[in-house]
């Protein structure tokens, strides 16, 4: 609700200036908007200063006219944190700990929010929507492996979930069940640059949602999901139980790349510490472009989105499409 005020303020305060001007202010409510970012095909590096007239977009095949373009630098951000608990992260859990403190006392502004999710045998939130990275810290100390309890806010239940998993399905690791209650019912309200940032193997047991249920939530809710996969190779291979070798990197990928977001490997050559720092470049090295879609049906179907650059050396990082509803078209 906060947030919301905060926007509803800002549209005020446009409209005051325009009006001081003499200039029409319109809201459309149709325009469908994508925050996206664009980076070299080779290396990977960042490429912050396109203008309008380097884009192009189609949606189902069809282009669209571009009716707003900004590059989004100083957008409130609304950020949501989710931590893998379970017995294959435990030993990774201090490091977590450590590298997410430092990451929210660096990127967390006054007018930015963020909340923290744990999963495992449950999905408990830590900490709800703060401003304070002191608050963030605190409640990443909560953070103990399954085993421990994790303390917070409490578990958050699952709406409208339909039947449970198969009996006899372990309960062990609820990621999908994490970034669909995380999407669906922290961020959908939400205005503004949304993101989320999973920290796990990518080992989902016994979610009641499945991947593509957890996808659809972030894409409704217009947020960009970061995966870092981060794999405890000693759990694995020292006598842990394995459920499919080390890790899942295959579901990590495709959550990501559906809604725009990039998969990161924690690795001797990449640190955990470097992947939020990369994580913050690309949040603040954004693009938005808002058109009218030729489609004006809102049918609640699913339409594919492609935006493309005049430089064949630079790939777009973008979701992949939208649902075509009211709620979904802001």
């Amino acid at each position: 609700m906060n947030r919301l005020v905060r926007y509803l303020v800002a549209l005020l305060t446009l409209a005051g200036y325009a009006a001081a001007q003499d200039q029409p202010i319109r809201v459309d409510v149709d325009l469908v908007n994508i925050l996206f970012t664009v980076k070299a095909k080779k290396g990977g590096a960042l490429i912050p200063n396109l203008e309008k007239n380097n884009f192009a977009i189609r949606e189902d095949g069809t282009p669209q006219t571009i009716q707003h373009f900004s590059r989004e630098t100083d957008l409130p951000l609304t950020l949501g944190l989710l931590i893998d608990i379970s017995a294959s992260q435990e030993r990774l859990i201090d490091i977590e700990r450590q590298a997410a403190a430092e990451f929210f006392s660096s990127v967390i502004r006054q007018k930015d929010e963020a909340f923290l999710i744990s999963f495992g045998r449950s999905t408990d939130l830590l900490q709800d929507y703060t401003n304070s990275p002191r608050q963030l810290s605190a409640a990443l100390r909560d953070l103990r492996g399954d085993g421990g309890g994790a303390g917070g806010v409490g578990p958050i239940p699952i709406p409208n979930s339909g039947p449970v998993p198969t009996i006899g399905t372990p309960k062990g690791t609820l990621m999908f069940d994490a970034i669909y209650l995380a999407s669906n019912e922290k961020l959908k309200s939400e205005v503004g640059r949304k993101a989320l940032i999973l920290i796990t193997d990518g080992e989902d047991q016994g979610s009641t949602y499945d991947r593509r249920t957890a996808i659809e939530a972030a894409q409704r809710s217009d947020a960009v999901v970061y995966s870092i996969y981060y794999v405890d190779r000693a759990f694995y291979s020292g006598g842990g139980i394995s459920f499919g070798g080390a890790g899942n990197e295959g579901d990590l990928r495709k959550i990501s790349e559906e809604t725009g977001g990039h998969v990161f490997s924690v690795s001797k050559k990449l640190s955990l510490d470097e992947i939020f720092k990369q994580i913050q470049d690309e949040l603040r090295s954004q693009y938005s472009i808002g058109y009218s879609s030729t489609n004006p049906k809102r049918d609640g179907s699913f339409r594919h989105i492609e935006i493309k650059t005049d430089n064949s050396d630079y790939r777009v990082q973008a979701r992949s499409g939208y649902y075509a509803t009211k709620n979904d078209v802001q």
